[in-house]
């Protein structure tokens, strides 16, 4: 996922992804957005094995989906060589998780990523579609193609994240980022 370029979003009211209650969250592109770490551990634990979800760090799908599947690309950030797919962290829980909490699975899969909000600018945030795997980009992130944007995430659920894995990590234990 660090290889990515990254789309844009725009204001309008929005709708929570699992329960259709307003989240008061603001998009104006009528995708829905994901209010809490709960929320978005139930979309994960109810969501088919057949259907995989991944996290997207980019300015949104009006940019990075043209409706042909062409122009979904990311580049790599060291060549600019153009990558089979955009650059996503997969949502599945896997096996050796086991039991453990959903949620801080998920706190996990945000926080690791979150320094890209910084690193590509402005409007860079967070959200959630279904995909399949095109192919594995040079930090062996997946590269996907989007077959449905699912929802965005709020800027309350990346705060709960935060105090989730800062609550359960070493003091040296950070995000995978490059340019710390």
């Amino acid at each position: 996922m660090t290889a990515a370029d990254d789309g844009d979003r725009a204001p309008g009211e929005t709708t929570g992804a699992s329960t259709g209650e307003s989240t008061g969250e603001s998009t104006g592109d009528g995708l829905p957005t994901i209010a809490s770490l709960a929320e978005l551990a139930q979309l994960v634990d109810s969501h088919g094995s057949g259907e995989e979800l991944y996290i997207r760090w980019s300015q949104g799908p009006h940019l990075d989906l043209d409706g042909t599947g062409n122009g979904q690309i990311s580049r790599d950030a060291l060549t600019g060589v153009p990558l089979p797919g955009l650059s996503a962290s997969p949502l599945a829980v896997e096996p050796w998780w086991e039991d453990r909490s959903i949620r801080v699975w998920v706190a996990r899969r945000l926080y690791d990523y979150r320094h890209l909000r910084e690193l590509r600018g402005p409007g860079v945030r967070p959200w959630v579609l279904i995909g399949n795997e095109t192919g594995r980009g040079p930090d062996n992130e997946p590269l996907v193609s989007c077959r449905e944007p699912v929802a965005w995430i709020a800027e309350d659920a990346l705060a709960e994240c935060e105090r989730t894995v800062r609550g359960l990590a070493p003091r040296d234990w950070g995000p995978l980022n490059r340019g710390r």
